[in-house]
């Protein structure tokens, strides 16, 4: 077997390197060396999951709201507010690369969070939009290597790329073929190693799981799922429950899952286990049998027992 080449010392070829971009050495650091190396500490764009470089996922069925929540949490992070139970230290700016909702219904969104928010970002370009339907061939494909150059042309100084969605802005292979992610992986990690954050969009699968190979959720620090409430009904608009599938770097009450509806005074949230106390405590009032109420919420016997004793003790 041949020696390795060390690209650094070949020499010039009439003033030209051998490749022009020959790859960089690798290198190897000691442990003692490791440990002793300053890492400033992962500042958050949206406390407590969103920390700066950071990779994350949203997937929801159609309808639930998964774009809603993308352009709220756009809106957070570009003029430092909270939304839901999710706070923005100080304002970043943000680029919203949207592949699939029409340009006016997009500018409607945005228009109603700007009038729910009441304060703009520090400055237009703290808020950007790359609309498909402002191109006359549509968005190129991210998930193509090649194309992927068109896109860091316009990103700026963002801190957070919201890519709504991998649906129709990766086009290239097939959901479930992990080598097809590979591309757009590579892609984020390398805006991950310039200090930006991507928050990507997706849909649910049948099973409920986002759609396609687990691959894509490998490298990212957090994964949220939106679900419908089982008593949920169409004439209340925007309500799900928020669900964290991935967690990296926070635990305990910060990755519970919660319930969100948005009402006309704003966004409230609640807790699961409240949103079942209810449940069982109405159906309870109405006189309904303990295992009937079991069945229509979906837990045992036992649990809706003592969620009745308990609610009793507190009345």
């Amino acid at each position: 077997m041949g020696e390795l080449i060390d690209f650094e010392k070949l020499p010039l070829a009439n003033g030209v390197a051998p490749f022009a971009t020959p790859p960089s050495r690798l290198r190897a650091i000691g442990l003692a060396d490791f440990l002793a190396m300053d890492f400033p500490p992962r500042r958050m764009l949206l406390a407590p999951w969103l920390p700066m470089g950071g990779l994350g996922m949203l997937f929801a069925p159609r309808g639930v709201g998964k774009t809603h929540v993308a352009l709220e949490a756009a809106y957070a992070v570009a003029t430092g507010s909270s939304f839901l139970r999710w706070h923005a230290p100080e304002p970043h700016p943000v680029l919203i690369i949207d592949g699939e909702m029409p340009a006016g219904t997009l500018q409607e969104r945005l228009s109603r969070i700007a009038q729910r928010y009441g304060i703009d970002p520090p400055s237009p370009d703290y808020l950007q939009i790359v609309a498909s339907d402002l191109h006359s061939h549509g968005l190129p494909d991210l998930s193509d290597a090649d194309a992927q150059a068109r896109y860091d042309e316009v990103l700026g100084e963002a801190k957070l790329i919201i890519v709504d969605n991998i649906s129709t802005l990766c086009r290239s292979g097939r959901d479930n073929d992990a080598e097809s992610w590979t591309p757009v992986q590579e892609w984020a990690l390398a805006r991950r190693r310039e200090g930006r954050a991507v928050l990507f969009v997706h849909h649910a699968g049948k099973g409920g799981t986002q759609r396609g190979t687990s691959r894509k959720e490998d490298v990212l620090d957090t994964v949220i799922a939106l679900r419908r409430p089982e008593d949920y009904k169409a004439s209340e608009g925007a309500r799900f429950e928020v669900h964290f599938e991935k967690t990296r770097g926070f635990t305990g009450p910060d990755a519970e899952p919660f319930e969100a509806t948005l009402t006309e005074g704003g966004w409230a949230t609640r807790n699961l286990d409240d949103v079942l106390d209810g449940q069982v405590w109405a159906l309870h009032q109405q006189g309904m049998k303990q295992r009937d109420i079991a069945q229509e919420v979906g837990k045992s016997a036992p649990t809706v027992n003592r969620i009745i004793k308990r609610l009793e003790a507190l009345a």
